[in-house]
């Protein structure tokens, strides 16, 4: 799965030489230690695993003390989810481009189902992800509503993409918002499938189960071209 290259740690600022400086000097250098505490985060995870990630060890490896990144991020279920938002801002990017390019909605629907689903066992994105949403079933309403918007990012791209299919006759009309929502979770299903390395499900199963159901339900059919005759959209 996508993830920023980690380069070599750098000597991070205590908390008070930070404030010690100029008024606008803290919000550019917290910017430096907090990228690179995400990044080695993920990096940490894509390496060794979810369970060997502590604080400890972090700061290990970008030269910070476990206080100093309890200091940036006050508690661990807040590093891992602002490490999943960081993660998802770097995929987010590869995913705009990719829908971005001038080929067939078909081709940009695939490529998006590529990026969306996990590599396979242990992806290491999709292994954050989980954990996150276990660790937040206790989490107050602003924490959600940041989850949820790293969920509507996916599901805009994905309705916008089907509904630009349907008006240039290349899909089949169907109700763009339900059907993306219905897409979602069977991709949801078959990565964590994946993800938790359920015997029998591999990649190359889900890839074509997945294409079997884009080809029923957004082929068109051979004389119906833009939004049929009816006009009424299926799903």
């Amino acid at each position: 799965m996508h993830r920023c290259p980690i380069g070599p740690s750098q000597p991070v600022p205590t908390p008070e030489a930070t404030v010690s400086g100029p008024v606008r000097r803290p919000r550019r250098r917290l910017n430096q230690p907090r990228e690179q505490v995400l990044a080695a985060a993920m990096a940490t995870i894509a390496a060794e695993g979810l369970d060997r990630l502590t604080m400890a060890g972090l700061g290990r490896e970008v030269g910070m003390s476990s206080g100093h990144i309890l200091y940036y991020f006050g508690t661990k279920d807040e590093l891992l989810l602002q490490t999943l938002q960081w993660s998802e801002e770097q995929l987010g990017a590869e995913r705009r481009a990719a829908l971005s390019r001038r080929v067939p909605a078909r081709e940009r629907l695939d490529a998006l189902v590529d990026l969306y689903l996990p590599e396979g066992h242990r992806d290491p994105r999709w292994t954050l992800w989980l954990e996150v949403w276990v660790r937040s079933q206790n989490a107050d309403d602003e924490t959600r509503e940041r989850q949820l918007d790293l969920e509507l990012a996916w599901h805009r791209d994905l309705v916008a993409l089907l509904v630009e299919g349907v008006s240039k006759g290349e899909f089949r009309p169907v109700d763009a918002e339900r059907f993306a929502t219905r897409t979602r979770a069977l991709l949801d299903g078959f990565g964590t499938h994946l993800v938790v390395g359920l015997p029998g499900t591999t990649r190359e199963q889900v890839d074509r189960a997945v294409r079997e159901f884009l080809d029923e339900s957004l082929t068109v059919p051979q004389g119906l071209h833009g939004p049929g005759p009816s006009g009424r959209p299926q799903d």
